[in-house]
């Protein structure tokens, strides 16, 4: 009699995920190589020492996105990728060469202030972010590189206007695909405080005693897993914000303050210590601001406004 020896029956799609899981560990590894690659640091500097020495005034907090709420770049770019995009999509039809050119030229122009708000947000990131950032804003400028090119070819040789629209638009998906690699991998632009509300139980807190906090000087403190910048203006009024900059999670306890506002020692972002309202970037999110109270015994309480 001869033997069966049983083997394992491997489903048809276990192959395919297998590729597709290696496949996305190549890519991912990639793009994690990025925040470490510190050849980039020579480059890095001297551009983040131009871009702040810029003469931008009022107009930074603007490409910041301070009175949006949140970072004004990924609204931005979406006029010249859509422009470009639309650009490839006409370039298939037949006599949509003059249309095409003209998406072609609006893409290139809305890039321009769509990459100064990235720079300016760029120079104010940590160094990862910013390695990463760097190969970022590289693609996007080979793109509209690529993209002028095109319009100028467009002229007297639409083919090779539209292949290098074709070639820019490749080059334009990479820096979107680092980007939001950036984004949201990396955390850069996001609100780091948006957990607070989440991590604060309802009702009031009891922090310390009065006594504990000099007045005019930021103390840090623990809520929790919460930490709290408490600065005790007089000496029966006291402000309490989520000491962690929204910005970038630098420790507002130990910046500067001045005017009823306290300095971020890490990027410079101003909040207001009544309210946690942002005065000045980079921070686009204000910080989570404490009601607060003292009791009779000289308990220092806080809740998170409306909090019961």
């Amino acid at each position: 009699m001869s033997s069966v020896i049983p083997t394992e029956v491997v489903p048809a799609s276990a192959g395919t995920a297998e590729l597709s899981a290696s496949g996305q560990s190549l890519l991912l590894g990639a793009l994690d190589t990025l925040e470490r690659a510190k050849f980039l640091d020579s480059a890095v500097a001297p551009m983040q020492r131009a871009v702040r020495a810029l003469p931008l005034g009022s107009l930074r907090d603007v490409l910041h996105g301070r009175q949006l709420g949140h970072p004004a770049h990924p609204a931005m770019v979406q006029v010249p990728i859509g422009a470009w995009l639309s650009s490839a999509v006409l370039d298939v039809l037949p006599g949509s060469g003059r249309g095409s050119r003209v998406l072609v030229g609006l893409g290139t122009v809305a890039a321009v202030p769509a990459a100064l708000a990235g720079w300016v947000d760029w120079a104010e990131q940590h160094e990862q972010q910013m390695r990463t950032g760097l190969v970022h804003a590289c693609c996007n400028a080979l793109a509209v590189s690529l993209y002028t090119a095109s319009w100028v070819a467009r002229a007297r040789r639409q083919r090779l206007g539209k292949v290098l629209g074709l070639v820019g638009l490749a080059a334009v998906g990479t820096g979107g695909l680092i980007g939001g690699h950036l984004a949201y991998r990396q955390g850069a632009g996001a609100n780091k405080t948006e957990p607070v509300p989440h991590l604060v139980k309802p009702g009031w807190h009891r922090i310390g005693d009065r006594d504990e906090f000099p007045t005019q000087t930021p103390v840090r403190c623990m809520l929790g897993e919460v930490p709290l910048l408490v600065y005790r203006a007089t000496a029966d009024e006291v402000h309490v914000l989520a000491d962690q900059c929204s910005h970038l999670a630098g420790p507002l306890s130990g910046g500067e303050t001045a005017d009823g506002c306290v300095t971020c020692p890490w990027h410079g972002s101003v909040f207001k210590l009544s309210d946690g309202r942002n005065v000045a970037g980079p921070a686009t999110a204000p910080q989570p601001c404490f009601d607060t109270k003292i009791e009779a015994d000289g308990s220092v309480m806080v809740r998170l406004p409306g909090a019961g």
